[in-house]
């Protein structure tokens, strides 16, 4: 299995200094990938759906990880994850493409359609039509990645006579991997991702998702040149060897545990025990 990082974005990991010097820590134990957190922006004051308080330091994920990408050699970049919603997709596409350059072709692009509805309020996108415009904005992206000729005809993003340069490192672009548990991710990650990201989520909530991924793969064509659906997790407490073997038993072949857990004083000999215990 592989072990990845939730968080460098985030809290006091929103100051470079400290996030290169973790995320390269990191390299150098063998964890395979760091992850971006990402809200535009909080509700203030905090209400419900809202997942942290408003003055939450977090850092933009393109520019976290293009950062990142320069204080480190093999370590995989990952957003986790990108709204896509809430962006215009011609220009996502340029931006997540030039990441992958910038990183040499280590980034994993995460991406969900969103639940925090004041947010797309204060970004003035409809809430109500998220999901059908992620599953169009990253069919126009593929398109701006791998065609000649870019040409997309939708309901919410039509162009043609146009070309975007350069394109991803990564052949056919970085892997989409799709968060989320409701029916529609779940939909989203069979027929549009390369992965599956759960997060915060147990043994006993991951055990009934992953059997939900395998009906609804039964139910919907997954297109060939996605491959077999990689299995991500990140769980809601510090992972310990044992708990990695369960998660593993379910099908999970990453596991990308909080950053958060742990403190600005005692980061690095944290990751120092968990990479111990994990790898």
């Amino acid at each position: 299995m592989q072990v990845g990082l939730f968080g460098i974005n985030m809290g006091f990991l929103a100051q470079p200094t400290w996030a290169a010097k973790v995320a390269q820590h990191a390299e150098m134990l063998g964890f395979e990938s760091v992850w971006t957190g990402e809200h535009v922006v909080l509700p203030d004051p905090q209400e419900a759906p809202s997942p942290a308080p408003p003055q939450t330091p977090m850092l933009h994920p393109p520019v976290s990880l293009a950062f990142l990408a320069g204080a480190t050699e093999t370590l995989k970049l990952a957003t986790g994850i990108t709204l896509v919603a809430q962006r215009n997709p011609v220009v996502l596409a340029k931006e997540i493409a030039s990441l992958d350059v910038v990183c040499n072709g280590r980034l994993i692009f995460g991406i969900g359609a969103g639940y925090l509805h004041q947010e797309f309020a204060a970004l003035g996108v409809d809430f109500s039509s998220r999901g059908a415009r992620t599953d169009e904005y990253l069919n126009a992206m593929r398109v701006l990645w791998n065609d000649e000729k870019p040409e997309f005809q939708g309901n919410f993003v039509s162009f043609n006579n146009i070309d975007a340069q350069p394109r991803p490192a990564q052949t056919g672009g970085p892997p989409i991997v799709v968060g989320g548990t409701s029916p529609a991710a779940m939909r989203r990650a069979v027929t549009h991702g390369n992965g599956w990201y759960g997060f915060a989520l147990d043994m006993p909530t991951t055990a009934k998702t992953v059997e939900t991924l395998r009906l609804t793969n039964a139910r919907y064509e997954r297109p060939g040149q996605l491959g077999e659906l990689e299995l991500s997790v990140t769980p809601p407490k510090p992972p310990s060897k044992a708990m990695m073997e369960d998660y593993a038993a379910l099908g999970i072949s990453r596991l990308v545990p909080m950053l958060g857990f742990y403190q600005q004083d005692n980061i690095l000999s944290s990751l120092d025990a968990l990479a111990g215990e994990l790898l």
